[in-house]
């Protein structure tokens, strides 16, 4: 359910929006208030890749990284308190005669960030309303040091990633658990869905006979350490949502650790997603290799999606799965 704040800040004398002068927007997604805002004067900073795509169908302007001045910024919280951070810093340096607007639920932090912005910037009285609140200061006050360290950090040998981007500080467990279970040989086309910086398809360019690896990743930072990390010629990259996604070939083998939250509360219908694209751009006797934590439910979504299903490793926190024969008898065209 879309919540109002932003409108219901403009809409009074509370906030009042610049005459001109673009607007940048960081972190929105489908059920973010932009109704408020001259849809004209917006620029939307957002790399999911499934955000992404509704803001610009939503007829907005969005770009992966901010350029520019702005009057106005309205940053939406993310949910990790050093991405949020790193946010309002840039909106800041962004916007340096301009207005900082910070809108959030209280399940994102919104509280703590109000009270730590009000410690070093001048800021409005916030306005609370849908479980959460949303406040305003002017830019100016430095906020140099919540900035996300630029440069790339070296989460293994020979990966680097970046503040941000999952399992940033090294290799999952869950996928290295499910690089040992793999088989020497994978066939030719291999998928990695969901491949984040790259470290599972290093270890996929290892096994036998494989051609080509298609890595399909919705999350910009993260595919872009990616495109750094393998530079193996048979890698070919796809920052795009796999559970929408068509431009993809027949695969003998996909590999992959899906994600199961978009935010705090975990959503097993993202993993469950996942697996029915599997099934879709799998060759008839293609296998699919995933990892899934172990109290997630994929048992029952896998065996309607697979003919035959086995969990083949694991231990008291993952499972690892090898699925083949996928139930549908027509791919997603490519």
């Amino acid at each position: 359910m879309q919540n109002l704040r932003l409108s219901l800040a403009l809409s009074g004398a509370a906030l009042t929006l610049p005459e001109d002068g673009k607007i940048l927007v960081l972190n929105a997604g489908p059920d973010s208030d932009l109704s408020a805002l001259p849809r004209e004067r917006v620029i939307a900073v957002q790399g999911f890749k499934p955000d992404f795509d509704a803001l610009e169908n939503a007829g907005f302007t969005v770009l992966t990284e901010a350029e520019g001045t702005f009057s106005m910024a309205v940053v939406f919280l993310p949910r990790a308190k050093a991405e949020a951070r790193d946010a309002i810093a840039m909106a800041n340096a962004f916007c340096p005669d301009g207005i900082v607007v910070v809108d959030g639920q209280k399940t994102d932090g919104i509280d703590g960030m109000f009270k730590a912005c009000r410690q070093r910037a001048d800021c409005s009285a916030a306005i609370s309303k849908s479980h959460g609140k949303i406040f305003w200061f002017p830019a100016g006050t430095s906020f140099e040091d919540w900035a996300a360290p630029k440069d790339a950090q070296l989460a293994a040998p020979g990966f680097v990633t970046r503040p941000g981007v999952f399992s940033a500080d090294g290799i999952d467990p869950g996928s290295a658990i499910l690089a040992g279970a793999l088989p020497p040989k994978l066939g030719e086309v291999v998928g990695d869905f969901g491949a984040g910086w790259g470290w599972l398809t290093g270890e996929i360019l290892k096994r036998e006979t494989v051609k080509t690896v298609h890595l399909v990743e919705a999350d910009f930072a993260a595919i872009t350490c990616a495109r750094e990390n393998i530079t193996d010629p048979r890698a070919e990259f796809h920052w795009a949502d796999v559970t929408r996604y068509k431009a993809l070939p027949a695969f003998d083998s996909i590999v992959m650790n899906p994600p199961f939250h978009t935010s705090r509360v975990g959503d097993p219908n993202i993993g469950k997603a996942f697996l029915s694209a599997a099934g879709r751009f799998l060759k008839p006797r293609g296998d699919l290799w995933v990892v899934a934590n172990r109290h997630l439910p994929y048992e029952a979504h896998l065996k309607e999606v697979f003919r035959v299903v086995t969990e083949v490793s694991g231990d008291n926190k993952f499972k690892v799965f090898h699925a083949t024969q996928p139930v549908q008898k027509t791919r997603a065209p490519s």
